[in-house]
């Protein structure tokens, strides 16, 4: 005999762009075992986007609080979880509070930005015993899963080494670039806000914690004094005034949803969505490189750039036996319509042409020493990332079951994550090696 599901109520802490894909499970996949009560959002315009989304679904509108009232919602709705999707600077207070306040925590990546924040959020776990699920979902992932089953099967032996490159595209990186992520104090900077995805990947695979970290970093491309400015000549501050077609700007009145989401919005607090991507202010890197040793001994090689013409990534992982190397392309180029608009899924026309050389998709393959290369299947699913985001909801909302990957990650799974971008951050500043426990980020990291 089977139990019935049970419900439990829950608030949104942070109704921006990020929110919505909790937002729509709770009140369409998962409507039966969530229960969404109420909006925590400085912003009323953005609440009333929400409120309208539900709405459709037969929802009424929800009591909105401030974050000052974080505390107040909580005890008032009988708030058992907050699911929070603010900007990354508002993490740790908002995650330590929701605890102390009596709810459990789903928070998006990533879990903070400093050392400090990490400190205040774990020492808060510990006090509270409240459950913190960090939203990793390049975990569930197919295609990063295969690799992940790969590795743990020893195929390709004991993990030597990796190397891993990311390429943001002009569209996706330079968008970091004109928001509030463009600010360091805000976002930790792409090695924390971004690449903590990336570093999560990589601990996850080898099963490992960060020891010693070394990083590069500059602002190459963007920014007044970058290399694109010259290029894309005298710019409009903002990309409301910008001229039709300017493919450096962002205009929000063609999109519906960053239109009410945002340019609606400013009357409220003032942000600005689509700020100049070549401005002066900008405190955060286009370019990164990080070396990170492992406690295990594998040496990890990871690069990002923020302005390439193609959007994916690339992963050799090298084994004592072999090597398996995944390639994806998300985007293989940026392309526009007629209009000026930027094509976000060329991949039908790159289909129907057989002389795209780097068309959307992904390749495993592994190769054992004095072997041919075999190609390893991955499976497709339904929705972003593969199918990985549903199964990752499927986790937040119902919990994890028996999972042989361990795709489920807590907030020490979050704090490994950061730790690097933490430590890269350090180390771009100083210009030297960062150990990763002079940190002192509250929890023991080591996996081994």
């Amino acid at each position: 005999m089977t139990s019935e599901p049970t419900t439990r109520r829950y608030a949104v802490a942070g109704t921006g762009h990020r929110a919505q894909m909790y937002i729509d499970a709770m009140v369409g996949d998962h409507a039966e075992v969530a229960e969404l009560v109420a909006w925590c959002e400085p912003n009323p315009g953005r609440a009333a986007y929400y409120d309208e989304l539900i709405g459709a679904a037969g929802r009424k509108p929800l009591p909105r609080y401030e974050p000052s009232q974080l505390e107040e919602m909580v005890h008032e709705h009988q708030i058992e979880t907050v699911v929070i999707t603010a900007p990354d600077h508002t993490h740790a207070d908002l995650v330590t509070r929701a605890m102390d306040a009596g709810a459990d925590v789903v928070v998006e990546k990533p879990l903070t930005i400093d050392a400090e924040g990490c400190k205040k959020i774990t020492a808060g776990a510990e006090r509270t015993g409240r459950n913190v699920v960090m939203t990793f979902n390049y975990r569930y992932s197919p295609r990063n899963s295969a690799l992940k089953e790969v590795i743990a099967s020893g195929r390709i032996g004991e993990v030597t080494s990796v190397h891993f490159e990311w390429a943001l595209d002009t569209v996706h990186g330079a968008d970091y670039f004109r928001r509030w992520h463009r600010e360091k104090a805000l976002s930790g900077g792409l090695l924390v806000h971004k690449s903590s995805h990336h570093f999560d990947l990589v601990n996850w695979w080898l099963d490992d914690a960060p020891e010693r970290v070394y990083a590069r970093g500059r602002l190459a491309f963007y920014g007044d004094q970058g290399a694109g400015a010259a290029q894309a000549g005298p710019r409009p501050a903002r990309g409301v005034d910008a001229e039709p077609g300017d493919r450096w700007s962002l205009d929000m009145r063609q999109d519906e949803r960053l239109r009410r989401l945002y340019l609606d919005a400013e009357g409220y607090d003032g942000y600005h969505r689509d700020q100049d991507v070549f401005a002066p202010g900008i405190t955060i890197e286009d370019n990164m490189a990080v070396i990170v040793d492992y406690r295990g001994g594998a040496l990890l090689t990871y690069s990002l750039n923020a302005h390439a013409p193609w959007e994916g990534y690339k992963v050799t992982v090298n084994g004592t036996k072999g090597r398996a190397e995944l390639e994806v392309v998300e985007r293989g180029s940026v392309e526009f319509d007629a209009s000026g608009r930027a094509v976000l899924d060329p991949s039908a026309r790159e289909a129907e042409s057989a002389d795209v050389l780097r068309p959307k998709g992904e390749r495993l393959i592994v190769q054992n020493h004095w072997e041919r290369a075999q190609e390893v299947e991955i499976p497709m699913g339904e929705g972003s990332h593969g199918g990985g985001d549903k199964i990752l909801l499927s986790d937040v909302f119902r919990g994890p079951g028996e999972d042989a990957l361990g795709r489920p990650a807590g907030y020490v799974d979050g704090v490994r994550a950061v730790a690097v971008g933490i430590a890269a951050n350090e180390s771009i500043r100083t210009g030297l090696p960062v150990v990763v426990d002079d940190l002192e980020l509250g929890v023991e990291l080591a996996k081994r």
